[in-house]
């Protein structure tokens, strides 16, 4: 398993959260989906074998928000 961390743009609704979080649970391999709404992240746990960062971002673009970077690293 790798825990994924994507920082967002802005945003600047709470309904904002709902479709990101629907975009990227909808990606093969995703375990579990934490939008921060304050902070404008995602933490997305994943199965490394099935999908990856740049899967997420792309998925979450695809809904017509904005990645600034993302951060992966093993869980144990």
């Amino acid at each position: 398993m790798e825990k994924v961390i994507i920082q967002l743009g802005t945003l600047t609704c709470p309904s904002c959260m709902q479709k990101i979080e629907q975009a990227v649970k909808k990606e093969n391999g995703v375990e579990k989906v934490k939008v921060l709404f304050n902070a404008s992240k995602v933490k997305v746990e994943i199965d490394p074998a099935l999908t990856n960062a740049e899967a997420l971002k792309k998925a979450i673009e695809k809904v017509g928000y904005t990645v600034e970077s993302t951060k992966t690293k093993e869980l144990s």
